[in-house]
């Protein structure tokens, strides 16, 4: 028996036979829900369509959650208790000071650039004869993970010494015109703006979608009436553009905002976390995972989860917002 529940097709089975189980309990249930009336039934209901997702979320959210927030008080090991010190070491060790600067540089400038490069592209593509061609041009790069775009972008940014034929694009192209190589991913602080460059060139993709479909959403009747009026295209742009597609925006720039703060696949690809590009998605991974260190791995995570409620909460305000003015 210990045998077929340590092999991969006996565990495969058992979770078939529990997933089984609890599918056939929800139907008992429902079946037992449609005998009630009242509060009583609605009680029921809610307790067979939330009552599962209720209970992954615990298990997979809040449970580790509060795992991690108590081993952020411990040693390394998760066997002592510390206290403040691994929280000490976050604020005070200058690696960990060095991706905080890198970690603000990425959450500034890739939201802003990304949706600032997607809102003009949209502007500017909107209503053009080729204009589905030209948004899957710059759509594109969505399409491919951060790993696969760190990988494209380490082949562009490569580097080898002067003497040595250049493979890399840009070094290519700057030897060709009798330039020298230019270490574009070992010398700081410009390698960090350098990745930046690759999170850019996969979200403002993103961007440009969302904020196309929000441009055309403003009504016609408003847009020709500014045009009767005789705005400029700049009056057009900050007069009723994007007062109009305001909500979009606060959208698109908190969720990018939210997944530049865990950017963790594009440094971790090209450069590895070396040379001062250290984040504090990486941080944590190596703290955790490369130096076995849990307490400070677990604090630097907790430290990412704060960071992330502000956003997080600033978005839901403006979306309260926009519906009761939408309801008004």
């Amino acid at each position: 028996m210990d045998f077929f529940l340590s092999s991969k097709t006996g565990q495969m089975l058992l979770a078939l036979i529990v997933f089984a189980a609890v599918v056939a309990a929800l139907m008992v249930v429902a079946r037992l829900a449609d005998r009630f009336a009242g509060r009583s039934r609605i009680v029921w209901t809610l307790l067979v369509f939330a009552g599962p997702a209720a209970i992954l979320l615990g298990v997979g959210l809040i449970y580790p959650a509060i795992r991690t927030i108590v081993m952020s008080f411990m040693d390394r090991r998760s066997e002592t208790w510390v206290g403040l010190a691994n929280y000490e070491w976050v604020f005070t060790n200058p690696e960990s000071i060095q991706s905080f600067v890198n970690t603000f540089w990425w959450v500034t400038l890739v939201p802003l650039v990304s949706t600032s490069v997607g809102l003009l592209y949209a502007i500017l593509v909107d209503g053009k004869r080729l204009e589905r061609t030209a948004k899957s041009l710059l759509f594109m790069p969505m399409a491919i993970s951060f790993v696969g775009a760190g990988i494209i972008w380490k082949f562009v940014y490569e580097y080898r010494g002067a003497a040595q034929e250049q493979i890399g694009l840009l070094n290519a192209l700057l030897t060709s015109l009798g330039m020298e190589p230019v270490r574009f991913l070992q010398d700081g602080p410009w390698n960090t703006f350098f990745l930046i460059i690759i999170m850019i060139w996969v979200q403002a993709g993103f961007a440009m979608v969302l904020l196309s479909a929000a441009i055309k959403g403003i009504p016609g009747d408003i847009v020709e009436a500014a045009r009767l009026d005789g705005v400029s295209p700049w009056q057009m742009f900050r007069s009723i553009t994007v007062p109009s597609i305001r909500p979009t925006l606060v959208v698109v720039l908190t969720t990018i905002s939210i997944a530049t703060l865990k950017i963790f696949d594009i440094t971790r690809t090209v450069t590895g976390a070396r040379f001062g590009t250290q984040v504090l998605a990486n941080q944590m991974y190596d703290q955790s995972f490369t130096f076995g260190n849990n307490g400070v791995g677990s604090a630097l995570a907790v430290v990412i989860f704060v960071l992330v409620i502000p956003i997080i909460i600033y978005n839901v305000r403006q979306m309260l917002r926009n519906r009761e003015v939408r309801g008004a």
